[in-house]
């Protein structure tokens, strides 16, 4: 389960902070300008962390709708944590822990439980200073052992459950030396009727930092395209900053080019220079190039892959996204994701997936949408559609094989029909006594052990598996036997929890009960998912051989 660290900590902890806040609007992108910007300082030999700050009163991200909060990312050590701590994972490839998500949830649950504890010694209990100082502490710990630590405050300047954050960041610039704090504020640049960029909303945004004891070093415009010189200038006029201490940070068509436009603008070496690093960073000869090798390579052909779905959001699944695009860069082709509502597909198959190469159903939760996914995966089963089921669509798959194989009518999972008949699908007796909501699910990363022989062992070319987890029911012990007998293979397991499916007969039919996706990053892609592009493409070029000899 995860930490979440009250020790004392040492103020020498941590070299240097990049405080990044946002304005104007939120999702600009002032997620992927730090990932990026930490991206560029590791590449100078640096070692880099990051922290997300999220303002909810939720202690984590795990009972948040994806509707409006987007997919709900699983750490390593198992905390639920926003979108964001993804992304960084992916630029900086790090793991990171539930420490380095603050939520105003852990920062109030940990100074109520500190007073209810005697802790304060019988004083009164305020925002200032016992929440800010809780705050700064969870900021210094996350950073500990490291050169640069980015720190991202979600929302805008201006929402009232920002504000403790804000005089927490106030507070940290007088506690440590003025060369080890950098502010960047993240803005929009809109375009008037005229087709003219406008700044008064970056100077709005700026006044109002301002007016909380907050001066940004830095500016960063996101606008369509670059800004033009002479905005450049007006912004830093209004908003006292230097005229290049303003960069631009236009639209780009992959979210991996980021790191590369911001570089173009210097962003990079500004940072350095102003927190006292350049002399410490590689040389750029000697700094490393992988990253633009990677995302800038040339491809050669398309795959299309359904995403057979019930959140009608791409921020729901864009772990899965980036590990499909990660999957591409590992095999040189572009990877064209279709989103298909799993309940256009409820009352049986009408041509959606004809076009297809391949299928990928991911989790979820609720009942809703289930039988889609069902009647999409037996499509993929029956006409050799390479096919990736990842936690519910691992559970879906063994729901669609004991009804259409086993002739099971009407099995199914307890979670979604608790008056099924075949209970494929259940939660296993030992954790039926839990009465926590999240006490119950299998979260993190735990490993799995692989069977010999198996498309699961050629896949990840290895015995065992360390992969995360986010789920609560099961395969049902009592209907493996018969499962496997009937030739669906079980390839990978964890005691006797099932962990991988798969189907030897089937060009790919492949299925994880845990996510992959978690653990995917541009050059190590994740195996499951370079399994299956490389697949489509191994059909392909199959039905390509059979075309030309016809």
């Amino acid at each position: 389960m995860p930490t979440d660290s009250a020790t004392n900590y040492d103020p020498d902890l941590g070299r240097k902070f990049i405080f990044v806040t946002g304005g104007v609007m939120s999702g600009l992108g002032k997620g992927i300008t730090a990932a990026s910007t930490g991206r560029l300082l590791k590449n100078a030999g640096f070692d880099v962390t990051a922290v997300k700050i999220d303002p909810y009163l939720n202690v984590d991200a795990g009972t948040m709708n994806p509707y409006q909060h987007g997919e709900v990312y699983v750490l390593k050590d198992g905390g639920e944590v926003d979108l964001d701590l993804g992304n960084y994972e992916r630029f900086l490839d790090i793991d990171m822990t539930f420490d380095h998500n603050v939520t105003t949830g852990k920062v109030y649950q940990q100074v109520i439980e500190a007073e209810r504890a005697g802790d304060y010694l019988g004083k009164t209990v305020q925002i200032i200073p016992h929440v800010t100082d809780d705050i700064k502490r969870r900021i210094r710990e996350a950073a500990a052992g490291t050169d640069v630590c980015i720190v991202e405050v979600g929302g805008t300047v201006g929402d009232i459950e920002g504000m403790p954050y804000l005089e927490a960041l106030r507070q940290f610039s007088h506690e440590e030396d003025e060369d080890d704090i950098l502010f960047t504020h993240v803005t929009l640049v809109p375009y008037s009727m005229n087709g003219e960029q406008k700044t008064k909303p970056t100077q709005h945004s700026v006044k109002e930092l301002r007016s909380i004891g907050l001066q940004p070093d830095i500016l960063v415009g996101r606008s369509e395209d670059r800004l033009d010189p002479d905005v450049k200038e007006k912004i830093a006029l209004f908003c006292d900053v230097p005229t290049d201490a303003v960069f631009s940070n236009p639209d780009v068509e992959d979210i991996y080019h980021v790191p590369l436009m911001v570089e173009e603008e210097g962003l990079d070496e500004y940072v350095m220079e102003r927190l006292e690093l350049a002399d410490e960073a590689l040389p750029e000869s000697e700094r490393d190039n992988e990253w633009r090798e990677l995302v800038t390579q040339e491809t050669e052909g398309t795959v299309d892959v359904a995403l057979v779905g019930k959140y009608g959001l791409e921020d729901a699944y864009i772990s899965i996204h980036e590990s499909l695009k990660h999957a591409g860069l590992d095999t040189g082709v572009d990877v064209n994701v279709e989103w298909i509502h799993s309940e256009e597909l409820a009352d049986g198959y009408n041509g959606e997936l004809d076009e297809m190469d391949g299928l990928v159903v991911p989790g979820g939760f609720g009942a809703r949408g289930t039988e889609g996914k069902i009647e999409a995966i037996r499509y993929a089963r029956e006409n050799d559609l390479p096919f990736l089921g990842l936690c519910l669509g691992f559970q879906m798959a063994v729901v669609e094989y004991a009804r259409n194989v086993l002739g099971l009518t009407g099995a199914h999972s307890a979670e979604l029909d608790e008056e099924t008949d075949h209970a494929v699908i259940d939660i296993l007796p030992e954790q039926k006594d839990l009465d926590d909501m999240g006490g119950t699910m299998r979260l993190g990363s735990h490993v799995t052990d692989i069977e010999p022989g198996t498309l699961a062992n050629e896949i990840y070319g290895d015995t065992s598996c360390t992969e995360r987890h986010r789920h609560r029911y099961e395969v049902n012990p009592e209907y493996i036997d018969d499962l496997e007998e009937a030739g669906l293979v079980f390839s990978g397991k964890s005691g006797r929890r099932m962990e991988i499916l798969e189907l030897p007969d089937h060009p790919y039919f492949f299925g994880t009960q845990f996510h992959p996706e978690f653990r995917s990053r541009p050059g190590r892609a994740s195996p499951p998912f370079v399994g299956f592009v490389e697949s489509m493409l191994a059909e392909d070029e199959a039905v390509a051989t059979t075309d030309a000899r016809n």
